[in-house]
């Protein structure tokens, strides 16, 4: 059972020695796909003795993975993990993983995990976020990221099964540096969204797969509901579900600072930036490339 570890970089030094060792245990094979860092990022990847891949940015996680797929060596792995740099693999999740990939039936080609979230060093548990499913390993062949610029899931092309361990994302950068990210996050929820509408890209959506999961119906309530709601009042709605009806209260004072800043301050600042783009469209009688470029600077 050989599984080889992607994991996406850029100037990661405050994490990556962790993830890695978090991975040790159930893989050596790890390969490090870095956007040319200027710290000490592909020093460490290569001390833990990681293969490192250097590949410009294009801001956007799935060009990067795909290629990454590209990559790896024929019969090199049997299994592929995606995981970031500030993320971890517990020791319960390795333990079952180990003790489910050996007898997996073969048309059993993805496994789905919980993903957990550390704020603040805070475990947030509540407002639905500790119960998060995400698509993080698939056989080789069976599955690649969507094309999507933010929240990308993996698109498996077959058979799922359900673990009930976690990983953790743990980011031990300021908040100052959390803002700035999810800024430009914003940025590129924005295309995505403002594509369902104008479709100026093909569209990919796990929502589409034949098999049916839990992200499968998150991705198309997000995408079918949610994206028709009206700009502002939508992120306010889903704020106050996950803060009030799924208890996210229950999380502290630091539960309430990440579930107002992710919740609401993230997803009104997509609609605020949708509403400029299509301000700039109107104003200027340009495409939504044309404004998108000028209002978000991404060029499609």
């Amino acid at each position: 059972m050989k599984i080889t570890a992607i994991i996406l970089t850029f100037n990661e030094e405050i994490h990556l020695a962790r993830c890695i060792e978090s991975l040790l245990p159930l893989t050596k094979d790890i390969v490090v796909v870095d956007s040319l860092s200027s710290d000490r990022t592909v020093e460490i990847a290569r001390q833990y003795g990681a293969k490192v891949l250097e590949r410009a940015w294009e801001n956007n996680h799935s060009i990067q993975f795909n290629w990454a797929l590209t990559q790896l060596e024929p019969g090199q792995a049997d299994w592929i993990l995606r995981i970031d740099a500030d993320e971890v693999l517990t020791p319960e999740l390795i333990s079952e993983l180990q003790q489910e990939l050996p007898s997996l039936s073969e048309k059993k080609v993805g496994i789905h995990f919980f993903r957990k979230i550390c704020f603040q060093g805070k475990l947030i548990q509540h407002g639905g976020v500790g119960r998060n499913k995400v698509s993080r390993m698939f056989r080789y062949g069976h599955g690649k990221s969507e094309a999507r610029w933010m929240d990308e899931h993996i698109k498996i092309d077959g058979q799922c099964i359900d673990l009930s361990e976690c990983m953790v994302d743990d980011n031990l950068n300021s908040i100052s540096w959390w803002i700035d990210k999810h800024n430009n996050y914003a940025s590129r929820e924005a295309v995505d969204l403002l594509n369902l509408k104008y479709q100026f890209t093909a569209l990919d959506s796990v929502s589409d797969a034949n098999v049916k999961s839990s992200i499968t119906k998150k991705r198309w309530i997000k995408e079918h509901l949610y994206a028709k709601l009206p700009l502002g009042m939508r992120s306010l709605g889903y704020f106050l579900y996950r803060y009030i009806l799924l208890a996210g209260f229950l999380d502290g004072s630091i539960g309430t600072q990440f579930h107002f800043l992710q919740a609401f301050w993230y997803r009104y600042l997509v609609d605020i930036k949708i509403f400029e783009v299509e301000r700039y469209i109107k104003t200027h009688s340009v495409s939504p490339k044309v404004a998108i470029d000028h209002v978000l600077g991404i060029k499609l």
